[in-house]
């Protein structure tokens, strides 16, 4: 019972080293289409319709809206997946063992906020991006921590997952109540009658995926029109997904977990991060890293991430609320704090939502997430090489 929990855990890390870097090339390659011969190109291609179904009766987005609305929806259902796995049997079951990423992350989501609010607290419209700074790249973060090897504790590899989990739960909040459009009570309604059904499938202990992706299809075509954004749709169909904690062979969660996982790592947080890094850097200097909007999230994701999650984190072990996660140092953890500022795919996401009808802040936002995430990367792993065990 034990190793056949245990093992995801294990294939999860081993999982999120070779993704890091597939995200870091992905990124890379955008950043240099868009600034190559290819640049007219790429921009084009993502702003294309594409319609599925027919123009009367059928959806037509945009190649970035299929990409931001329907493979993020994947995406969310799937990270929802992991948090309900956590909480029923995982490292957030235990409540003293949740507690220490519960109260890093909140200080990891409260303190970037306040760094980008602080500096954008002039601007009404720029405000809107205080969430941006507040997002950690689960991937990303950890495969830059899988880097180190035996090098570093697993109690502090289970440190960050649990806290970048938690804090994908605080975007989905934040998406959910702050970057929702017009809301449409009819389809909201409709939501709420799918949702009823995917509750029963689940109280009729239905342990086939089929009748509940139907439904959830409806689920995320309800929401779309709704004005909640349809990524929310993923998640509300993740918590309705039976989970037997008895008998994991048979969980209907865990086989749609371990499937997902590697499509997810290597295909759609990829493909985001291709889709939505790429930026002209044309007539970049370092004066542009000034303005307001890039200069909040610089300062939000590099300091405030460290910051909000060590400092809290620190406190509650020091007054005995929590325990220091085991074999680790004061200084490694630090380390480990400051990775939390990879913000990447997940701020780019936010960005997206935060200035979806001012979409002249994107590039702000793009150089603004890469330069936080950069530092972060740089400085946390070349302080957990300096601080960790050989």
């Amino acid at each position: 019972m034990i190793q056949y929990i245990t093992k995801p855990f294990k294939e999860f890390f081993k999982l999120e080293a070779s993704s890091g870097i597939m995200l870091l090339l992905a990124a890379v390659l955008a950043l240099i289409i868009s600034n190559g011969s290819y640049s007219d190109e790429y921009f084009s291609i993502l702003k294309k319709y594409i319609t599925l179904g027919t123009e009367s009766f059928g959806l037509k987005l945009s190649v970035l809206h299929w990409i931001n609305d329907v493979l993020m929806a994947i995406f969310f259902f799937f990270v929802s997946l992991e948090i309900k796995r956590e909480f029923l049997q995982g490292e957030l079951s235990n409540p003293k063992q949740a507690l220490l990423p519960i109260i890093g992350a909140v200080g990891g989501m409260a303190i970037p906020a306040l760094f980008y609010i602080i500096v954008n607290y002039s601007d009404s419209t720029t405000l809107n991006g205080w969430a941006i700074p507040s997002a950690t790249d689960i991937a990303f973060s950890l495969g830059v921590l899988s880097l180190l090897g035996k090098r570093v504790p697993i109690s502090l590899k289970v440190f960050l997952t649990a806290l970048a989990i938690i804090d994908d739960l605080g975007a989905i909040v934040i998406i959910a109540f702050f970057y929702s459009g017009n809301i449409q009570i009819i389809y909201l309604l409709l939501m709420l009658a799918a949702i009823i059904i995917l509750i029963l499938l689940n109280r009729f202990k239905i342990n086939i995926f089929l009748p509940y992706l139907v439904v959830g299809i409806f689920l995320w075509d309800f929401t779309h029109q709704s004005g909640v954004h349809a990524t929310i749709a993923g998640v509300l169909l993740a918590l309705t997904i039976p989970h037997n904690t008895k008998v994991n062979k048979n969980s209907l969660l865990l086989k749609l977990e371990h499937g997902l996982a590697p499509y997810v790592a290597f295909g759609i947080m990829p493909i985001f991060a291709f889709a939505n890094a790429g930026v002209s850097l044309e007539g970049l200097t370092f004066a542009t890293l000034l303005n307001p909007v890039p200069l909040g999230i610089v300062l939000g994701l590099f300091f405030g991430k460290q910051i909000g999650v060590f400092v809290l984190s620190y406190l509650s072990v020091k007054l005995k609320i929590a325990d220091k996660p085991s074999g680790s140092t004061w200084p490694s953890f630090y380390a480990v704090s400051i990775l939390t500022g990879i913000g990447f795919t997940m701020s780019l996401f936010v960005g997206n939502l935060a200035f979806a009808n001012n979409m002249e802040y994107m590039d702000g936002v793009k150089i603004g997430v890469l330069a936080g995430s950069l530092l972060s990367t740089l400085f946390g792993y070349f302080l957990l090489l300096l601080f960790s065990k050989k």
